[in-house]
């Protein structure tokens, strides 16, 4: 049985923790409005650029002069994965979600045959699949020293990419990334980037093109599918932003009322261990008095 002193000492630890816990989740709980203020304003943008991308890129896909970014090299055998997780852990699962998603992307890929190369966004990430993957990975982005995400950090990323694609280094680019609902959910999400895709669906219902482009569609999507590269990587970090400071606003929570219940049940055992002293010294001094 612990001493009196041991149960004093752990309380005051655990206190200390929930001080620690509870600041973090006012810090966060700070962090998660603006993040999901980007994150929510970005999203019709993206929307925007995907469906302007998808008219265009309607009636010229399988042509032989569209863009490469549009219809491809041909061929699927080289796959590169651009994971993105935090720089930071304390955030429940999120990191080790978005890891799994491609941990079993990579996986499948490879049990068909697929050559598989990946590329790190957050070191957490970078850390949990360097374990098993570490020949794979070609190359690291480091965020660590950005406060907030812009377009210019998602515009590196997706310059890399391109000049990767370009040089032949891969065929199809898939981003990972948690995709933000709300503070209890965050959806690990895989979307592929590199060739476009377009919804062939949502064409049909759409019905006839709407717009006339000047020049002509080729043209168009030569300049705008880079962008649209770029948007899409930006739309991932603004989403997986807020979705860390979310997971990590709830995973604080959840220690703060553990921490909570620790004390009680420390401060419960600190207090019988103390009467039971007290009693076994009223017992000793009634005894010594008896035998006098």
């Amino acid at each position: 049985m612990p001493s009196l002193k041991d149960l004093k000492i752990r309380i005051e630890s655990v206190k200390s923790t929930r001080k620690i816990t509870k600041a973090m989740q006012m810090v966060a709980a700070a962090k998660l409005r603006r993040a999901q203020e980007a994150a929510e304003a970005a999203r019709p943008y993206a929307e925007r650029m995907e469906a302007v991308v998808g008219n265009l890129a309607a009636g010229v896909k399988n042509s032989d002069t569209a863009p490469r970014l549009l219809r491809g090299t041909g061929s699927d055998e080289t796959h590169l994965l651009i994971v993105a997780t935090a720089e930071r852990g304390l955030c429940g699962g999120f990191n080790t979600n978005i890891v799994k998603l491609a941990r079993a992307h990579i996986q499948r890929l490879q049990s068909e045959g697929k050559t598989v190369k990946i590329l790190t966004v957050g070191k957490k990430g970078r850390e949990q699949l360097r374990r098993d993957y570490r020949d794979l990975m070609v190359d690291h982005v480091d965020l660590s020293g950005v406060k907030r995400v812009g377009y210019e950090n998602a515009a590196e990323v997706a310059e890399d990419v391109l000049s990767r694609f370009a040089k032949g280094e891969f065929d199809v680019a898939t981003i990972f990334y948690g995709a933000f609902e709300n503070v209890i959910t965050q959806r690990p999400t895989a979307q592929q980037i590199i060739p476009a895709q377009v919804d062939e669906d949502a064409d049909a219902d759409a019905g006839p093109a709407l717009y006339d482009y000047e020049p002509e569609e080729e043209a168009i999507l030569a300049d705008l599918l880079p962008r649209a590269v770029s948007t899409q990587i930006f739309a991932a970090l603004l989403e997986n932003a807020a979705s860390e400071q979310g997971a990590r606003m709830s995973a604080m929570d959840n220690a703060t009322r553990n921490a909570g219940e620790m004390i009680d049940k420390l401060t419960i055992e600190f207090n019988r261990t103390r009467q039971a002293a007290i009693t076994n010294e009223l017992i000793e001094i009634i005894s010594g008095a008896e035998a006098l």
